[in-house]
């Protein structure tokens, strides 16, 4: 348990303290491309013209990542501005212990191995074939299996998706070409056999997450355990082929299986160990519960191997998923709802499915369920299973008619929300929608403004990392790249560009500067929270955005 915080009264304000998370909404870098700069947004405009605002950090090392390289993303983010503090994240760990050789020393590494070898058995990996450092990166799963034929493992197989999101929209062969002439080269002795047995896009197999969409968690079980669908003799064959039928980029293209004469090269069979090389957790979790779940009801499994099956981490510390992981996550503790709850401070959370978990697990740490039943209140409003270019304004409107309803109530002292949109239509790659879902957004902060304005609250806007920002691929001299057609070439992936903080105090009255302080990250949200709530963040705590007068 922590300590309750000080009050130190130097703001009061009879409403409550809001915080904005606009997923995915950064400063651009280019002017082209920036659906954010090229959207209408008045509301934002106003408040950028008359409210105290500043840009934090968003990425690499001011959120846990090995570098400044590393884009950042939802989950890193969320913890940073929940806890206050910046933890060496998952891309980190995981590099630092397959680097070091923990991992290969640890308990479940040495149980899966020895499980293979004692059964002649195949080692599967499953996840995201990619650098993107999000989920997963290539290099750790190279390293891995260059690890087991060392250790005399026999037979490998890699299930592995595509990407398209968190690198290039189109890359795909970028990665699986030279992967699948690595694992030629390991299998060239014969002593060793690895082949890629299965794969499909990201968006429409295996890495569904907050329980949005099974189906894709059933094709996923159905492509890499089962081995059916439609059969390719090699990956490349299965990209090209079914790119060219659908006209998907990298992360909607359809389930593949590998197959030799009529038959899969890699179903997952009794006696198997299963690695799931995917480090970060909300798009884990699922799969993970197919393969660890006996009484499973979310889908017909139609066969259950008995397997040994790991998680790169631990996905979920407090519900312990999976059983078993070769790296441990972050230990993060005293987050700001700990210690909001420790001080009697009511708070409500509310997103769609689609960020539900980040405004609410990765916000407190990675901690699963409330701090404390009587001050808390999670709502999540069930997001649409469709195409988020179909439908970008998403569910920011009914986010924010709830969000309205609780700033009336007077029932709050703390109140935060994540709209989605910039981040699930970034994503898309559409241009045009991206646009349009930051047009639905503003509509939205300027209901939130005029609701605080007459509550007498406060309202924080900020986000989690860039993506609508940069919605094209640029050169290294700052030129549009371009398709075949003459088109931009569409970016799918995240940002590194810093984002927005914006104070909107209607009732301020000079109790802190309206210079904020500069050259921070987002994990100074929470220090900034507690000072508007009229209380003073714990000393080791990350510099607040604000200074008392």
């Amino acid at each position: 348990m922590v300590e309750p915080l000080k009050r130190n009264g130097r703001i009061s304000r009879k409403g409550p303290v809001m915080l904005v998370i606009m997923d995915g909404v950064g400063f651009g870098k280019y002017k082209d491309g920036d659906a954010v700069a090229q959207a209408m947004t008045k509301n934002l405009d106003k408040l950028y013209a008359t409210c105290p605002n500043t840009k934090l950090k968003a990425h690499g090392l001011a959120v846990g990542l090995p570098s400044d390289a590393d884009m950042g993303n939802s989950e890193v983010g969320h913890n940073a501005m929940g806890c206050g503090r910046v933890f060496a994240q998952g891309a980190k760990l995981v590099a630092n212990s397959i680097n070091s050789g923990d991992m290969y020393q640890g308990d479940t590494w040495k149980k899966l191995i020895k499980n293979v070898k004692d059964n002649g058995s195949t080692l599967h990996f499953i996840g995201l074939l990619s650098d993107g450092n999000v989920h997963s990166h290539i290099d750790n799963l190279k390293h891995m299996i260059e690890e087991a034929k060392k250790e005399g493992v026999g037979k490998v197989r890699v299930h592995a998706l595509l990407d398209g999101r968190d690198v290039g929209e189109m890359s795909a062969l970028d990665y699986f070409d030279p992967f699948d002439a690595f694992l030629k080269e390991l299998s060239s002795d014969g002593t060793f056999d690895a082949r890629i047995a299965s794969g499909g896009g990201r968006m429409v197999i295996t890495m569904d997450r907050y329980n949005a969409n099974w189906d894709m968690v059933r094709k996923g079980w159905e492509t890499h355990v089962l081995g059916e669908g439609r059969y390719f003799s090699n990956a490349h064959e299965a990209i090209e082929t079914l790119r060219k039928e659908t006209g998907a980029i990298d992360q909607d293209l359809p389930p593949f299986v590998i197959a030799e004469d009529g038959k899969p090269v890699g179903t997952i069979e009794d006696g198997d160990s299963v690695i799931l090389f995917n480090f970060r957790g909300d798009r884990a979790l699922e799969i993970t519960k197919a393969f660890e779940e006996k009484d499973f009801t979310e889908f017909d499994r139609k066969r259950y191997p008995k397997v040994e099956y790991a998680g790169m981490m631990e996905y979920d510390g407090d519900l312990h998923i999976p059983h078993q992981y070769l790296v441990s996550p972050p230990s993060i503790d005293r987050t700001l709802a700990e210690y909001l709850c420790a001080t009697g401070v009511k708070q409500f959370s509310i997103s769609e499915t689609q960020k539900f978990g980040h405004v609410t697990y990765f916000f407190n740490g990675n901690r699963s369920g409330k701090f404390d039943e009587k001050l808390e209140d999670y709502v999540e409003i069930p997001s649409d299973i469709v195409p988020f270019e179909q439908r970008p304004w998403m569910k920011c409107a009914e986010i924010t008619d709830r969000v309205i309803k609780e700033i009336e109530s007077g029932k709050w002292d703390l109140i935060k929300l994540n709209y989605p949109n910039g981040d699930m239509v970034g994503h898309t790659g559409v241009f045009e929608a991206v646009v349009c879902s930051m047009e639905a957004m503003d509509l939205q902060i300027g209901r939130l403004k005029d609701a605080i304005e007459k509550a007498g609250g406060v309202m924080v806007v900020t986000a989690d990392h860039g993506n609508a920002d940069d919605m094209y691929e640029h050169d290294k001299n700052g030129g549009i790249k371009t398709k075949a057609d003459g088109e931009p070439k569409a970016k799918t992936s995240h940002s590194l560009n810093p984002v927005p903080c914006i104070i909107y105090d209607p009732c301020y009255n000079n109790e802190y500067s309206t210079t904020l302080n500069e050259g921070l990250g987002i994990s100074s949200i929470a220090a900034t929270l507690m000072n508007l709530l009229g209380y003073d963040a714990p000393s080791d705590y990350d510099k607040s955005i604000i200074n008392y007068n």
